[in-house]
């Protein structure tokens, strides 16, 4: 899928937190996005998810604008919200993986992704036992299902140990490796473990003006 962002503008009434943003992904590239807590990094994603309601020819997915773009389960996406997560009733990984399918996924194929996530053996624990490292790896599968294009993640290694990390990041490398636009959204400075072709960082002063800067590995700034 090619992520077409053509002078993107979005702000929450009078107050604008992006402006004139324009970005081009292919297939396979791997963007992270940088900026402190309030700076745009969420608002982005949620334009980018069709959850902000953006301007037609903002934003184009595969060339079709977003405003009329139907086919979602092309995006996988994991969330920071997961730490504390917590259901009413019991649940199994396998049985939260089952409910959470937006399509017949096979019982093979959520096996094998629970095998590479290195999951398999607690699919029938309930989710509430889980350490973070393992939730993590849960909600990647669950977000992994439908075999998306793109897989974005919100500040996923935020509760998890030095350990869990590497596994983590190894694994997005891979799954990049296999085609999969990876979108990595961090607070942290250091990318020296992170194969990216790309970078936004956003930025928010004690004003609130709003900013970006992007790079790529292949042209430097811009």
């Amino acid at each position: 899928m090619q992520i077409y962002i053509n002078k993107l503008t979005f702000g929450y009434g009078i107050k604008t937190v992006i402006k004139n943003l324009s970005l081009t992904l292919n297939q396979g590239d791997y963007l992270v996005i940088k900026g402190k807590n309030g700076s745009g990094k969420s608002t982005f994603i949620k334009c980018l998810l069709g959850i902000n309601d953006v301007k037609p020819g903002s934003i184009f997915l595969d060339e079709t604008d977003i405003t009329a773009f139907k086919k979602w389960p092309k995006f996988g996406y994991v969330s920071q919200t997961f730490d504390g997560f917590n259901y009413e009733f019991p649940i199994t990984v396998s049985e939260l993986l089952n409910v959470s399918s937006a399509n017949n996924v096979s019982v093979q194929t959520r096996l094998k992704l629970l095998d590479q996530m290195k999951i398999f053996n607690i699919q029938n624990q309930n989710i509430n036992s889980l350490s973070g490292g393992q939730l993590q790896r849960v909600f990647i599968v669950r977000a992994m299902l439908n075999n998306p294009e793109v897989l974005i993640l919100d500040e996923p290694t935020a509760s998890i140990d030095k350990q869990n990390k590497t596994f983590f990041y190894e694994t997005i490398e891979a799954l990049n490796k296999q085609g999969i636009t990876i979108i990595l959204i961090t607070h942290s400075d250091s990318m020296e473990h992170l194969h990216y072709t790309h970078v936004l960082e956003m930025y928010a002063d004690s004003t609130n003006n709003f900013s970006t800067r992007q790079h790529s590995t292949e042209g430097g700034d811009e």
